[in-house]
């Protein structure tokens, strides 16, 4: 049911969004480099993505917060399995089921209402997912940092909220970061958010070719590692702290 529901929403939300930029392009036709077809195209790619990427939060943070709180943690990490691999792996697994459930029919379902510019060929699909899945691994290693957090404030539900609405801002999700004007928006182009939507949206309108799709995967692939190595270095931080606290 929850599925169900979420599946409108995020459907509904498409439309009201769709008219919004369409009013905005028809003011504005060409803004941020999308005609008005591919700009209705990134709303119904970000509606599908939404919950993918957890934007707004969610997937395994509110558990893992609360294990940290009451202490459970320490049973995690003595567990004979990596912490941060373990929700990685339990992450990737919540990103595909909502991809299936909850992004495929938003996106059809735009599609047979509007005009938009679907992938030619089943190689612009595959590359497509490619950068689904690095933006996946991108958006649990931010979320897994912001978790990390509670091993010193304890309740990381405040650093959760502010962490989902810069997650919202910067990674395109109420507008593209190609119309965020001067200074701002070549921030925004090269800061991890981008690596959620932005990028998986400009693969599946293929405005990547050749050399430009690798320098996008390479950007993507290049943030996941960076702050998958953040958050080990953090983890293992948190870890002393728990064994010194212990003993």
């Amino acid at each position: 049911m929850a599925t169900a529901a979420g599946v409108f929403t995020n459907t509904v939300f498409g439309f009201i969004l769709t008219f919004t930029y369409t009013a905005l392009w028809e003011q504005r036709d060409g803004l941020g480099g999308y005609d008005l077809s591919q700009a209705l195209t990134y709303v119904w790619v970000g509606q599908a993505l939404l919950m993918t990427m957890a934007t707004m939060g969610g997937g395994f943070q509110d558990e893992l917060i609360e294990r940290i709180r009451s202490g459970d943690i320490a049973v995690d990490l003595f567990r004979p399995a990596d912490l941060q691999l373990w929700w990685l792996a339990h992450d990737l697994g919540r990103a595909a089921f909502h991809l299936l459930g909850r992004g495929v029919v938003p996106l059809l379902v735009g599609g047979a209402v509007f005009d938009l510019a679907f992938p030619g060929g089943p190689l612009l699909w595959a590359a497509f997912l490619l950068s689904v899945l690095l933006g996946v691994v991108v958006s649990y290693a931010i979320r897994f940092l912001v978790v990390l957090s509670a091993f010193w404030l304890l309740d990381g539900q405040g650093v959760v909220q502010l962490s989902a609405l810069v997650a919202m801002f910067f990674s395109g999700q109420l507008l593209p970061l190609t119309v965020f004007p001067g200074v701002l928006g070549e921030v925004a182009r090269v800061l991890p958010w981008a690596s959620m939507l932005q990028i998986p949206a400009d693969v599946f309108l293929g405005t990547y070719g050749g050399w430009e799709l690798a320098g996008a995967y390479g950007f993507q692939a290049g943030w996941a590692l960076a702050l998958l190595a953040a958050g080990r270095v953090l983890q293992s931080v948190a870890v002393r702290r728990v064994v010194v606290q212990g003993g």
